[in-house]
């Protein structure tokens, strides 16, 4: 359980976000933080199935984060929330509204240098963000190369520069320790234990010496007084050291690297020490984002055992339960019981204090990504989500659950920003729209486990189309008798086809009244209605269409009358008008490594793709970005191709962009698919 009173300190509540690619080891840190902090009293594994975060059903089976888990304890007599953000792009979506309101990020990487370019996108959106960070390089009792290649390779992806904390104590191959270059001490590790001080040895003399000038001339860059003292060969204070790597880190002018196991707890009470020291107080982030008066940012929301709850930050002072509150559109709400989170664990609090990390509840029209404001309300934050490139068409398995499934999907889609339910009534589907089939695969298992329904999916209908090329006049005609009053509507329309992109459009040149213009409107229902599947099985665009004349029966004729006869017509005339298919292209846009970028441009051209052009990517030195254009029906997969191909990294978005024709083999399978012969 949360103690609400303990760890009072004038900083406020600190939040901690843990980032960094998926598999890095953010989860077991976070268990291992928890743990040396004294909030737990063993050593959480995620592997051995005993952990606080993970706890899913989902993430226990993935073997990685689903969601994001939300953690607090008191270290040394300051409190703090630790946001553990998921790694895997399918869920990266989940903790990219909490990022934003972090005082401080600890980015977790792996220690081989060739996977540092997996620590880019994390290292370039808390650059973008402006949040303080540091990194901490986690197994390093499996690292095999050098410390300095893998900062190396590393620097490129940061617009800080890195700052090198320690440098490892090794016995033969494996790292059994490490030396603190700004305190100048040597630790010797001990599993689950904290680490042993001990000399710096001998042979590290010359090493740490050349490493710790290293560091203090980073520092310098941005002290003059220190700058001064290397000159005159003067020591610094370790005061005076500890003072400018806390100012390097809160003002994000350099960025530490330490390292560690946190399986074995190897280096997590010193990250904690380093995070204490140096994480800015919640007025650094009230002032990065430009909050005024008391108010809680709302993360995320959460429906569990005890109903909906908005997860927020407090920032500006302190928010009682029963508070009055408001948001930015000017609607006013009150604040519902609080209750601090430990994983899935609750416990009842009175208020939140400066920098706290609350659920609120009984707050149900407010939504993930909104302030609410005690006084002024603070501006929104403009937060980038992962691409929604993957879609699946569903229906449930038992047509009972209809109204059930409704439900659960309002929920799931409150709860996960990047997941989307369409209805494509063109198709007669309800899809979902998320990142990846990894992501919508969670969502189908969250949807059985939760809410007890099963559905049935496939991939969706593409939009082919279908159009004209050749102009055509033609009669249509519904006459029906059968006793007493028959049917009569009569017409004669001129069809012609129209440039790409220019839809429908419905004329008249009627002369003498040879068609009432009460029933004209008819025509064009019926018109319109035969547009909804030409001869092809596709809905037909790009063309126009004019009642030139016709006939009617003073008696016999009514609206349904011509709304039939122009149905006839239209359906005739596409027939002989020389229909043909349209398949959707959509416009891509690529950014990868430089690395992949060939690979990554065939697998496009292999698509059936055309290349719009290739250009650096901004702001990223190493990485490129793609154009192109490829059809709807090739981007079904491209998302883990593309990832195969770029070590996981290369993303893309994707937009309708025009009508292509489509002719051949391949226009001859989609109509036979469409429209099977007959037997």
């Amino acid at each position: 359980m949360v103690d609400s009173k303990a760890g009072e300190s004038a900083k406020g509540t600190r939040v901690i976000a843990l980032v960094g690619p998926a598999g890095a080891g953010k989860t077991s840190l976070a268990e291992a933080m928890l743990f040396a902090a004294g909030a737990t009293d063993r050593l959480g594994s995620t592997a051995n199935g005993y952990s606080v975060g993970d706890s899913s059903q989902e993430a226990r089976q993935r073997g990685g984060s689903t969601e994001l888990n939300l953690y607090n304890f008191d270290y040394l007599g300051d409190r703090f929330a630790l946001l553990d953000c998921p790694g895997s792009v399918g869920f990266a979506a989940d903790g990219a509204k909490a990022l934003a309101i972090a005082d401080i990020a600890i980015v977790v990487v792996d220690p081989d240098p060739a996977r540092a370019p997996l620590a880019a996108p994390a290292l370039r959106a808390l650059d973008e963000l402006g949040i303080p960070h540091l990194i901490f390089v986690n197994r390093i009792d499996q690292a095999h190369g050098r410390i300095r290649d893998l900062l190396s390779a590393l620097q490129p992806m940061s617009v800080s520069p890195l700052i090198a904390r320690q440098i490892p104590i090794r016995e033969g191959e494996k790292v059994s320790g490490f030396v603190d270059l700004a305190l100048e001490y040597a630790f010797k590790y001990r599993p689950g234990q904290p680490s042993e001080r001990i000399d710096i040895p001998s042979e590290l003399h010359d090493r740490e010496h050349e490493a710790r000038t290293q560091m203090l001339e980073r520092l310098a860059d941005h002290d003059d007084e220190l700058l001064e003292q290397l000159l005159m060969d003067e020591a610094p204070t370790r005061e005076k050291v500890l003072q400018d790597l806390a100012r390097e880190t809160g003002e994000s002018l350099g960025v530490s690297v330490l390292f560690g196991s946190a399986i074995s707890s190897w280096g997590v009470r010193r990250l904690l020490k380093a995070v204490r020291h140096e994480a800015p107080p919640p007025a650094a982030a009230a002032r990065r984002l430009d909050v005024t008066d008391p108010a809680m940012y709302v993360f995320k929301i959460v429906h569990g055992s005890i109903g909906r709850l908005a997860m927020a930050r407090v920032l500006g002072g302190r928010i009682a339960e029963g508070s009055d509150v408001k948001t930015g559109d000017g609607d006013h709400a009150r604040v519902g019981s609080l209750f601090k989170v430990q994983g899935e664990k609750t416990q009842k609090v009175g208020d939140a204090r400066d920098g706290d990390v609350v659920a609120v509840a009984k707050i149900d029209n407010v939504k993930a990504g909104e302030w609410l404001g005690a006084g002024k309300v603070p501006p929104p934050i403009d937060i980038s989500y992962p691409a929604r490139n993957c879609a699946i068409a569903i229906e449930p398995a038992d047509r009972k659950d209809d109204v059930k499934l409704s439900g659960a999907l309002q929920r799931l889609a409150e709860e996960d920003a990047a997941l989307i339910v369409e209805h494509d009534e063109a198709n007669h589907e309800m899809r979902l729209r998320g990142v990846n089939d990894e992501h919508l695969n969670a969502v189908l298992a969250r949807l059985k486990r939760r809410f007890g329904v099963e559905v049935t999916s496939h991939a969706p209908a593409i939009g082919y189309r279908e159009s004209i090329r050749k102009q055509v006049t033609q009669k249509g005609r519904h006459k029906k008798q059968s006793g007493g009053h028959g049917q009569f509507g009569d017409v004669i329309i001129e069809v012609k086809p129209l440039p790409r992109g220019s839809g429908f459009v419905f004329e008249e040149r009627i002369h003498g009244g040879s068609v009432p213009k009460q029933w004209i409107p008819a025509v064009e229902d019926g018109v319109r209605e035969a547009l909804g599947k030409g001869p092809l099985g596709f809905q037909v665009v790009d063309c126009a269409v004019t009642l030139v004349d016709g006939s009617y029966h003073s008696v016999d004729s009514s609206e349904l009358a011509f709304r039939l006869a122009g149905r006839i017509a239209m359906q005739e005339a596409l027939a002989s008008a020389q229909p043909h298919l349209l398949e959707p292209m959509h416009k891509l846009t690529v950014v990868c490594p430089s690395s992949a970028t060939s690979r990554i441009t065939s697998a496009i051209a292999g698509r059936r793709g055309q290349m719009l052009g290739l250009a650096p990517r901004d702001g990223w030195a190493g990485w490129d970005r793609i154009d192109a254009l490829l059809p709807e029906a090739e981007l079904s997969g491209l998302e883990a191709e593309l990832r195969s191909q770029s070590q996981g990294l290369a993303t893309y978005e994707a937009e309708f962009d025009h009508l292509a024709e489509l002719n051949g083999p391949l226009a001859d399978k989609v109509i036979q698919q469409k429209v099977p012969e007959p037997a």
